[in-house]
């Protein structure tokens, strides 16, 4: 999950969760983005082992040098598990990494990324140009390649894809959630990494990309894709009409700068406060949130959503580097406050998960669907300076009632028959129609619009 951040040691998507209406909070910064703009490095400071080093050490360092040092800092600075950081002798792998010959930026990017490797952690990672551009552009709404959501299989670290954009190459060819990426191009996804695949998916619109796949039973395929620039579109509402009810349908696929406003505008309506035919209409009898799919994005907007829908209770609980625990509720009403039922899936994750873990610790939403996706670690998104950037992991985060996410996932309510439709609400979407069904028993009697 991302999240934008300007100072360290807040960082991503937890740091100190931005949210609508709310006072600051004294933990980390909260972006995919958060930009980190650092001035001049004491690098006596930085390189110092037992003593500071003498005057000729720090004058010899020369950019690319200097770019590993600032990398280290920034990690060492604002990563959340400072204790991993000893245990993996963060110190003595910063010395080892200067010890190489690093003349140019691809000898700084290579020994950036052998120092991070030993940190176990899949989500800090080194961002070279042109991937930090395209993380940057996926948070604005939108991108160009197959609008394959990809992400690492907890238990092997292998390249899965968490879920397809909508109305994209990759949804069109029904890849699923959980299909793991073993090849792009004829080059193996464990050799190129989670960056690296990503990478190769985009391109110019128009061009292909052959993509090797195995599927959850293990039969693999390949598939061509043909990239082109993919509108995110990740907010998009409806009302559904039942016999005797009218229910509305929130859909949102991405976590982006634009989701608090445009979803903020359906839940309007949805209360009967929207403009023209909206107003005459009235409110709708209940809502569905569709979180199928959505793997994340800013958490800030995550947590935005979930302030409109809550009522004073509790949005995320955040572990930092110092150990301290902090909980972020929401403000005082609700933009919605009708019935609400949420769907969830393997695609769920990140700043979903925080969404419909505080709607179903509340009770304020029931959760159906499959188990989400497990991503309880937040990442800030921080400048190098060079064009390239930092992914680093800078809070854990939990639900409400300090229950894992990370690995585990959400349990839903009201588990719901396999195999899942292939496109959430399109043509013979039976989740759908169960979730609407549900959301008209959980009403009750005499529920429906007049």
């Amino acid at each position: 999950m991302i999240h934008p951040g300007h100072s360290l040691p807040p960082a991503h998507p937890s740091a100190s969760l931005p949210r609508p209406r709310q006072r600051p909070q004294k933990h980390l910064g909260q972006t995919l983005l958060g930009v980190l703009l650092t001035g001049a490095l004491v690098v006596s400071t930085l390189l110092g082992g037992p003593g500071p080093l003498p005057a000729p050490a720090v004058l010899a360092l020369n950019d690319a040098q200097q770019l590993v040092v600032e990398a280290w800092r920034l990690v060492n600075q604002s990563y959340w598990d400072p204790d991993q950081l000893e245990q993996v002798h963060w110190r003595r792998l910063r010395q080892e990494a200067l010890e190489k010959s690093i003349n140019s930026s691809t000898d700084a990017y290579e020994a950036i990324e052998a120092m991070l490797a030993p940190l176990g952690d899949s989500y800090t990672r080194l961002l070279r140009p042109s991937d930090y551009g395209a993380l940057r552009a996926t948070t604005q709404g939108t991108v160009n390649g197959v609008g394959l959501q990809l992400g690492l299989r907890a238990f092997d670290q292998h390249v899965v894809v968490i879920a397809p954009l909508d109305d994209s190459p990759a949804s069109e060819a029904h890849i699923q959630p959980g299909t793991e990426v073993l090849a792009i191009d004829g080059t193996s996804s464990l050799e190129l990494g989670l960056e690296g695949s990503a990478a190769r998916l985009r391109g110019n619109a128009g061009t292909d990309v052959v993509v090797r796949l195995a599927t959850a039973k293990g039969s693999q395929k390949e598939v061509v894709l043909e990239r082109r620039q993919v509108d995110l579109q990740p907010v998009r509402g409806q009302v559904l009409n039942r016999p005797g009810h009218r229910l509305g349908y929130l859909r949102i696929t991405q976590f982006s700068e634009p989701v608090p406003e445009l979803a903020n505008l359906w839940l309007r309506r949805f209360a009967g406060q929207g403009e023209g035919s909206w107003v005459d209409s009235g409110p709708v009898d209940g809502v569905i949130l569709d979180l199928r799919n959505n793997s994340g994005g800013l958490v800030s907007a995550g947590v935005a959503v979930a302030n409109s829908l809550l009522d004073s209770k509790g949005i995320v609980e955040t572990q930092d580097r110092g150990g301290i625990n902090a909980q972020q509720s929401a403000n005082a009403g609700a933009l919605y406050s009708g019935p609400l039922l949420t769907l969830i899936n393997g695609g769920s994750a990140s700043a979903s998960e925080i969404l419909a873990g505080a709607l179903q610790d509340s009770g304020r939403s029931s959760l159906v669907g499959s188990r989400s996706f497990g991503k309880g670690l937040i990442q800030s998104l921080l400048s190098l300076g060079d064009g390239s950037g930092l992914a680093v992991s800078v809070a854990r985060y939990r639900t409400p009632l300090g229950r894992e996410i990370q690995s585990m996932g959400l349990t839903p309510d009201h588990p719901l028959p396999q195999p899942e439709p292939l496109t959430p609400a399109g043509n013979n979407d039976t989740w759908l129609e169960e979730a609407q069904r549900l959301l008209i028993e959980q009403m009750g009697p005499g529920s429906g619009a007049n």
